[in-house]
């Protein structure tokens, strides 16, 4: 998404927030919607400098600018993401005062504890990405799937030969895309890769994705088995990839992999598609809306690792059928899951809001 036709207001009607330092998936997320926003609406933004560029004003910024309504309305909104960024936003509108209203964005699977529950229920609008997230929120306002940048992530000119500006060896690839971590499945993934490998002998797997200093340890237990396979010239480990350039090794892959034991929604596969990957996905997040058995890829049970090479052995077994499969998850991304829809479903919250106040 080209920022350069999205100017941050000085006086927002909506401001975004993204207050932690670390790169997340939701940092991912509102990197990708901000752009877009701001040629929408009078946008503002609060937190940490995102990916593209854009720089966000400080929390005392944001409250000392919402001390008053903008021009032409009664009420700014917050939109939030965060437990401590919904506690920002309370301490803001009942304590301080401020003339705003707050969104909440909730992707979690299962029922929040029930501090963050209480801290939802104050919300003025909550946005669910699945109707299972919704399940847990009963004050739910709609539901709005995360979107892909489709202008971003494309598919390459030529699917089947795009591996070879890998580097790499072999002439497919197979990608499993974030943190290297237990919850992440990476061991599911490294040792079905172990099982299904010798079978596909023009297939090279890469792990793409950071180890923190506590899950070290594990990923070099990982390297082990690997090494102890004789498949360390057929199974890598890329480390973090700049943001920049993931969409680089989705266009490479034919395959995407993501085998987590738990996701709340899980952008990598909808990110993966987009570029005219297969997916195999466990049965978490929201990849049974994607991964479509015989369609768009396979879907196997988490932590299935016989399961999983299985999966990816039929997909993988003829390249021209991962390819069509490819091609099926692309058009189903580009129908239901892009970026421009997600905004749309955001701002109808937004409007809904505004509207109320002249009720």
């Amino acid at each position: 998404m080209n920022f350069a036709n999205a100017v941050l207001s000085d006086d927002p009607e909506v401001i975004v927030f993204n207050l932690k330092q670390r790169y997340t998936g939701v940092s991912a997320t509102i990197n990708a919607l901000v752009p877009l926003q701001a040629q929408q609406w009078n946008l503002g933004f609060c937190g940490t400098r995102m990916s593209n560029g854009v720089d966000g004003m400080t929390l005392g910024q944001a409250i000392q600018r919402s001390r008053k309504p903008p021009v032409g309305r009664a009420f700014r909104i917050w939109h939030v993401r965060r437990d401590p960024e919904m506690m920002a936003a309370i301490f803001a509108r009942d304590v301080l005062r401020l003339p705003i209203k707050l969104v909440f964005t909730s992707a979690a699977q299962h029922l929040h504890g029930r501090f963050p529950r209480w801290l939802i229920s104050k919300m003025d609008a909550v946005i669910s990405t699945t109707p299972l997230a919704a399940s847990f929120v009963p004050n739910t306002t709609a539901v709005v799937p995360h979107g892909i940048d489709l202008s971003r992530f494309s598919p390459p000119p030529d699917k089947l030969n795009a591996w070879a500006s890998s580097g790499l060896p072999g002439q497919y690839g197979i990608g499993v895309f974030g943190r290297v971590r237990p919850d992440k499945g990476s061991d599911v993934f490294v040792q079905a890769m172990i099982q299904a490998l010798p079978h596909l002998p023009g297939a090279t797997a890469v792990i793409a994705g950071l180890a923190q200093p506590q899950h070290q340890a594990y990923q070099q237990d990982l390297q082990r088995q690997i090494d102890t396979a004789g498949l360390n010239d057929r199974i890598f480990f890329l480390g973090e990839v700049p943001a920049g350039e993931v969409h680089l090794w989705y266009q490479r892959c034919l395959l995407c992999v993501a085998c987590p034991r738990y996701e709340p929604f899980g952008l990598t596969p909808f990110e993966a598609a987009a570029t005219g990957c297969a997916l195999v996905c466990s049965r978490t997040g929201a990849f049974d809306q994607l991964a479509l058995p015989g369609v768009t890829g396979e879907m196997v049970e988490t932590d299935d690792v016989d399961g999983l090479a299985k999966a990816v052995l039929s997909v993988m077994q003829d390249p021209q059928h991962a390819a069509r499969l490819g091609e099926a998850a692309q058009a189903r991304v580009t129908e239901h899951f892009s970026l421009s829809k997600e905004a749309e479903g955001i701002a109808r919250v937004y409007r809904g809001l505004f509207e109320k106040a002249f009720d």
